[in-house]
């Protein structure tokens, strides 16, 4: 492959690439504001400019300066064999040095109170390329603030105009709400009159700004990032698998924003997924299991909850009845194994089936006029659950294992309810919203009822026993996309309160029905501080102990899932894992007093 060496460093390439897309990929670093590898190129706010050699065939292949010497933009232009690049030669600095002048001219000193400090590239920058001191002392130009739209801010005086929010609206969603208003040191961003910022992506705005001008009115003042833990998670809402961080501190979850990956979701993701967390904390969450005595639900501790929902299970079967089992597509891979193989394991002959999977509208594909599968276009899809084609292929898995039978899906699980085909029935939800339908309902009526799910609903009129779920955030796992891509997430946060996986309700249930006892501690704590490194759940005395089996490992799990099928194997061959954030941390040093 051909080469090119940027500041000492020598990097292949790809005919075509830019000299600022090669030293990124390998590492080097050029300041940049203007440049994003998903949009197109102004090359406008020239601190990328640097000093660009390369072999003149006219002159024996001998290193010249092109362009008699001048300043290029690393961003706009194209590598070539042989090409040597500096950005840190003293004319290069020096215009560092000026575009840095000039760019905080204007900017307000509010980097105390700013939401971007800490992840700012305008303080990185400032403090590696800048000058030490202003020396402008005229009166600085004020920007107004202005509400974008039902999600977004904007701090215009903050603005460094590197317009890539604007272009982003006009080439990702194709919506173009966004503009340059003004000339000069008046230019500010804004929305055309009476078109707010509001297509389904916008929320990627507050992302791609490289300062704090841009913001989401849900994370303002609500934390500093440095104290922010990433976990690497996957979309929990819709099919698309796309790639997310969610960011979190003290065990609550503060926003969600995406995490790149060229082959599912590049570097953007729906508002709708940005903003679906907020059910996590939601005041109705399940946190403590429950039972029906004498006709009422009372509350109650696992064990019992356990011990009555499997003599339940047994007294139905030693009467001729059948188990079914409902796995929302809302639970991971692993889960619905573990939960069809106890299932499985309470009746031979136990139906095992999927869960409703949600609808809202069509599928959408971006920009207007683009088709799914097509370079750069990004789809928001209408299917709302996450992984319904991976709990049904671990379902048939387990279906498959002892006995061959088909895994029905919703609409004939709740026929075959109907038809009072089932005596006792395990329903899992764990959907962010109430999902319990009067058809639902009226299935469920007669059967013995084991609910699994994060929250309160009307499910719990026909329930006999209640088991507190966890939700995406709180457990790890693999989910299926809609091109049958695995990725496995972790755990972000514990599970609130004592709540547990569905999972972990498995394998608890399995202990108990083969005989066995809970007896190892589980540590499920309330308002513990999570502060132990990038998504990593605490563990160790001073929470509540909860009584359980061994431990719910989605790793090992997917083991036991290759081992037991042969059409299971993909889950130790073919599951993406996750990567490990970098840990931020504050410029100053932080100490407790």
């Amino acid at each position: 492959m051909p080469t090119i060496t940027i500041n000492g460093t020598e990097c292949e390439f790809t005919p075509g690439e830019k000299i600022i897309a090669i030293a990124n990929r390998c590492g080097v670093e050029i300041p940049q504001y203007c440049y994003h590898p998903g949009l197109s190129i102004p090359a406008q706010c020239r601190i990328c400019l640097g000093e660009v050699w390369a072999p003149n065939p006219r002159n024996e292949g001998k290193l010249e300066p092109m362009m008699g010497g001048k300043l290029l933009p690393t961003c706009s232009t194209d590598a070539s064999e042989g090409m040597v690049v500096y950005t840190d030669s003293p004319k290069s600095v020096a215009n560092q040095k000026a575009v840095m002048e000039y760019l905080l001219i204007n900017h307000p000193l509010d980097c105390p109170i700013c939401d971007q400090a800490g992840e700012c590239t305008l303080q990185d920058f400032s403090y590696k390329y800048g000058r030490g001191t202003s020396r402008f002392e005229e009166t600085k130009v004020k920007q107004p603030k202005k509400d974008l739209g039902p999600n977004i801010y904007i701090y215009s005086d903050r603005c460094i105009m590197c317009t890539r929010c604007v272009r982003f609206a006009k080439e990702i969603p194709g919506t173009g709400e966004l503009t340059i208003d003004g000339r000069g040191n008046k230019c500010q961003i804004d929305v055309f009159p009476g078109v707010p910022l509001d297509n389904e992506l916008a929320g990627n705005v507050v992302d791609l700004c490289p300062v704090g001008a841009l913001l989401d009115k849900d994370f303002l003042f609500a934390q500093r990032v440095w104290l922010l833990k990433s976990t690497a998670g996957i979309d929990p809402l819709t099919p698309s698998g796309d790639n997310i961080w969610v960011d979190h501190n003290e065990g609550r979850i503060h926003r969600l924003r995406p995490r790149e990956n060229a082959d599912v979701n590049g570097w953007w993701i729906t508002d709708e997924v940005r903003h679906c967390w907020k059910h996590v904390h939601s005041e109705n969450r399940l946190t403590r299991p429950w039972r029906r005595q004498f006709g009422t639900l009372v509350e109650s501790d696992f064990v019992k909850a356990y011990r009555q929902a499997l003599d339940a299970i047994r007294e139905a079967r030693d009467h001729g009845g059948r188990l079914a089992l409902l796995v929302s597509p809302m639970l991971t891979c692993e889960e619905a194994f573990a939960l069809g193989t106890l299932a499985r394991e309470l009746d031979p002959e136990a139906v095992l089936g999927v869960g409703p999977v949600p609808y809202q509208g069509q599928d959408k594909t971006f920009p207007k006029g683009a088709k799914a599968g097509d370079p750069g276009a990004f789809t928001m899809y209408a299917e709302k659950a996450p992984n319904a084609r991976g709990v049904r292929r671990a379902l048939e898995g387990v279906a498959n294992i002892s006995s061959p039978s088909s895994v029905p899906g919703y609409d004939d699980f709740i026929n075959r309810a109907m038809r009072a085909e089932f005596a006792s029935v395990i329903v899992t939800g764990s959907y962010p919203s109430d999902w319990a339908t009067d058809t639902l309902l009226d299935a469920l009526s007669d059967p013995h009822v084991i609910m699994i799910d994060t929250h309160a609903s009307r499910l719990s009129e026909v329930a006999d026993v209640i088991l507190p779920g966890a939700t995406f955030a709180e457990k790890g796992g693999t989910f299926e996309n809609v091109h049958a891509l695995l990725q496995a997430f972790n755990p972000a946060i514990p599970v609130v309160q004592s709540a547990k996986t569905e999972g972990q309700i498995a394998e608890d249930l399995r202990e108990l029905a083969r005989g066995g006892e809970l007896d190892r501690p589980s540590f499920n704590v309330n308002d513990f501080i999570v502060d132990e490194g990038p998504g990593q759940v605490p563990a160790g005395d001073g929470g509540i102990t909860l009584p359980r089996a061994s431990a719910f490992d989605a790793a090992i799990i997917r083991q036991e899932m290759a081992s037991a099928s042969e059409a299971l194997r993909a889950f130790t061959a073919d599951v993406r894992t996750p990567p490990v954030a970098p840990k931020r941390e504050a410029d100053m040093q932080v100490v407790q007093l």
